[in-house]
């Protein structure tokens, strides 16, 4: 069994009732942050969670977990643990800042759509549906420390020029004090870090419990690139966070790491702040462009 507890592969198929409620609380992702019309990714959340309830009650799939007896995965529970965290993310704005108050609301919005989805499941629902392996998967294997120097190679040939020619850089705000510097690389890091707990360790791992990998991942992956849309990574910028989100995803099935796909997470952000101080400082040397 993976870290996160799955339904037999046979209980796992793609299409069944199950489809229509999860589809629609991934589909809320691009209204919510692509879009951005917040009222009707609301409505859209309701209707995932309303339509996952009668999915549930037509399949006779206890909603409510029963006492002392095994957990059984329940589609209503896993589509409103995935709603309630859109919705609290939807709460503040995404667009990148480096005030103080900027940093709190991404604080208090961010954590609050990790923490508030696993309390609930590990203490009310009782199933630990999410988890954080940071120590699973054992020692890394040759193909795993060969892929950390692809991602500095990969990032380094295609994140300048994306930023760069199609202007993107402009999302963020502009660093050109030690300090801004400073304050961007911390919330270019805390960022990546949450995407993992969230997006993979939250998302895809409740998906996961309803249907196979290869369809959980792209259902995910729906989610994580909406998001990163409104936080700036815009115009092309889904050729490159569609096949990121979607690696990330087979990463985690294939180490069961999550220190492993953060660490993937963090070397492209490394890049991702490299890339975003020298197009806010043209003259400063940088090793991006050598």
């Amino acid at each position: 069994m993976s870290a996160h507890v799955a339904a037999p592969g046979s209980v796992r198929r793609t299409w069944t009732p199950r489809l229509v409620p999860a589809a629609l609380v991934c589909l809320a992702a691009p209204v919510l942050f692509v879009v951005q019309i917040v009222w009707l990714g609301w409505i859209v959340l309701a209707i995932a969670v309303a339509s996952a309830v009668l999915v549930d009650r037509l399949a006779g799939t206890p909603i409510v977990p029963v006492r002392d007896a095994p957990p059984v995965p329940s589609i209503a529970r896993d589509v409103f643990l995935i709603a309630l965290g859109q919705f609290v993310v939807s709460l503040i704005p995404l667009q990148a800042e480096l005030d103080d108050a900027a940093f709190v609301r991404f604080t208090l919005a961010l954590g609050g759509a990790v923490i508030l989805p696993y309390v609930l499941s590990r203490f009310v629902f009782g199933d630990r549906a999410i988890r954080f392996p940071w120590r699973g998967g054992g020692r890394w294997a040759w193909w795993q420390w060969a892929w950390l120097v692809g991602v500095i190679v990969l990032g380094w040939l295609i994140l300048p020029f994306y930023f760069i020619t199609s202007g993107v850089y402009t999302n963020w705000p502009v660093v050109d004090t030690p300090e801004l510097i400073a304050r961007l690389f911390v919330g270019v890091g805390a960022v990546g870090i949450w995407d993992e707990l969230f997006f993979v360790c939250t998302v895809f791992a409740l998906l996961r419990r309803h249907f196979p990998d290869v369809s959980a991942n792209v259902l995910q992956a729906v989610v994580f690139v909406s998001f990163l849309w409104e936080l700036g990574y815009q115009a092309w910028g889904p050729v490159l966070t569609i096949p990121f989100a979607l690696v990330q995803g087979f990463l985690f099935l294939r180490t069961r790491s999550l220190w492993y796909v953060v660490t993937v997470h963090l070397l492209f952000d490394a890049v991702v702040f490299g890339v975003l101080v020298h197009a806010h400082n043209p003259g400063l040397v940088s090793i991006f462009l050598l």
